[in-house]
Parts: structure tokens; C-alpha cells; sequence
């Protein structure tokens, strides 16, 4: 299912929602549409609206303040742009730089996005013992960072308004592919 990313007024991003919860913000007059799929657009019988990508808040809204980003093997993956730590290729493994049965623990300096086979080759040990190298170090991301990586957005997703990205393939709910999705009737 399609994630939709939800900035506070002050344009800070606040959480990932679903396409129909970003919807029913924006048709309840709680959010803007800042970013849309280009030539999608949501329909009902009496209103269009372009499918959001990312949205505000037309409201503040007060988040207690985050120090840390939470770790996650979906976050690893986001931030290291699912690319393996130690040759580059695509990533689908989380990898423990010091293994969990060293005393590693599950946190952002101690994981990297690695590719099956350079984590089953690195197995039960340190690069160092391995014989591997990091291509780059692991880091632990702002919230912020983490939370826009997460949904596969950049830095120019945030910053153009008039954003155009890929949209390859049909949405659910529009068997035509003009682009246009059949909203629900209230119930």
C-alpha cells in the first residue's frame, strides 16, 4: 500500500500514513496537498482532489521532541539505500558489524544493509575477521531523515513543489489507468 508523508504546518515531517488517511485529512479541510502523483487524482461525486505524496498540516501540531530515530531493519535498509555495505550491490539483509553473539546489539552503529551473499560469507564474525571492508560507515540518521528515507522520498522530494516521479504501474481501484481512483461512498 501506498505511504503518504504528513509535515507538521511548520513543514517538519510528523508520520507515514495510508493514501486513504492522507485523503480523508485533505477532504476534511485538516491538511494540504504539498506533493501529488503526477496526473493521479482521487474522485468522488462531488470533488477531485491529486493524489497526495505528501501533505500538511494546516494546523501545529505539538510532538513531544525525539532525540533519537527507532532502529529498525526496514530504517537500515532506507538508510544505507538498500545498497550492501561491503560491495555495493542491491541489499536485502540486515548485517550486525559486531554479531549479536559478541555482544552486538541491534542499533544504527552497529548494522549495515548487506546482500545475502556477503552476509552469509561475513557470517558469525567481525569485517576485520572476515576479511571484508565497509564501503562506508554506519551512522544513526535525525528522525526526521529516518522517517523520509523510509518512504523512499529525497531531499529534492521536499524541496520542489512541482515534483514529477515514477509511476510506473496501476494503482489499486483504477482498472482504467487514466489515473483517476473511484472513492468509496460514505457509509
Amino acid at each position: 500500500m501506498r505511504k503518504t508523508l504528513v509535515l507538521n504546518a511548520t513543514y517538519e515531517p510528523l508520520a507515514a500514513v495510508t493514501l486513504q488517511r492522507a485523503v480523508v485529512l485533505v477532504l476534511q479541510d485538516k491538511a494540504v496537498v504539498e506533493r501529488a502523483h503526477p496526473g493521479r487524482r482521487v474522485r468522488g461525486s462531488t470533488v477531485e482532489i491529486p493524489l497526495p505524496r505528501v501533505v500538511r498540516l494546516k494546523r501545529y501540531v505539538r510532538v513531544p521532541f525525539r532525540q533519537q530515530a527507532t532502529w529498525s531493519r526496514r530504517g537500515v535498509l532506507a538508510r544505507d539505500n538498500f545498497r550492501c555495505a561491503y560491495c555495493g550491490r542491491r541489499a536485502t539483509t540486515v548485517d550486525h558489524v559486531v554479531p549479536r553473539s559478541h555482544g552486538g546489539q541491534d542499533t544504527w552503529l552497529n548494522t549495515v544493509a548487506a546482500c545475502a551473499p556477503d552476509n552469509h560469507r561475513k557470517a558469525n564474525r567481525t569485517p576485520e575477521q572476515a576479511g571484508m571492508r565497509l564501503l562506508r560507515r554506519p551512522f544513526e540518521p535525525t528522525p526526521d531523515a529516518a522517517l523520509v528515507a523510509a518512504l523512499g522520498l529525497t531531499a529534492a522530494d521536499l524541496d520542489a513543489v512541482d515534483l514529477t516521479g515514477d509511476l510506473s504501474g496501476n494503482l489499486a481501484g483504477d482498472p482504467n489507468g487514466d489515473g483517476l481512483v473511484e472513492l468509496a461512498p460514505a457509509v
